[in-house]
């Protein structure tokens, strides 16, 4: 996810007006701001940015580790025995494994695309998931 290092931002608003939909705007401080929820991940940004103030969402890694180690830090405090405390790193650990066999899918999926991508995707979707699901689809 491209992010703004604010600290480098002028204020200039290109980003802003070359976001196909909308999901850069200037924040209270006149610095922009991507809302991640929006962004479609298309790059303009990146390529308009005068002062290269919007980067790269790998740059981000060593905050995103932190901020799950503070969470799980966060949530060891509810475990009193040593043995609660093992237990729930037990079930952490198997919580970013799913996680990591998520994204590992879904990149083979992404990697097994053919020439039509659209077509690609709707059949990995339907071969994906509970057979609701797939019925649904």
């Amino acid at each position: 996810m491209p992010w703004v290092d604010q600290e480098m931002c002028t204020s200039c608003g290109t980003c802003v007006d070359e976001c196909p939909v909308g999901a850069i705007v200037l924040d209270e401080r006149n610095l922009a701001e991507i809302h991640d929820a929006e962004c479609i991940r298309c790059g303009r940004c990146h390529d308009v940015c005068p002062v290269e103030a919007v980067r790269h969402d790998s740059e981000r890694i060593p905050q995103e580790v932190m901020a799950n180690l503070q969470w799980v830090r966060g949530l060891l405090d509810h475990f009193d025995t040593p043995e609660e405390r093992r237990d729930f790193m037990e079930r952490i650990g198997r919580h970013f494994n799913k996680e990591k066999k998520v994204v590992e899918q879904t990149l083979a999926a992404i990697g097994a695309l053919g020439d039509d991508i659209a077509a690609g995707l709707d059949d990995a979707i339907r071969s994906t998931g509970t057979p609701q699901d797939r019925a649904a689809n």
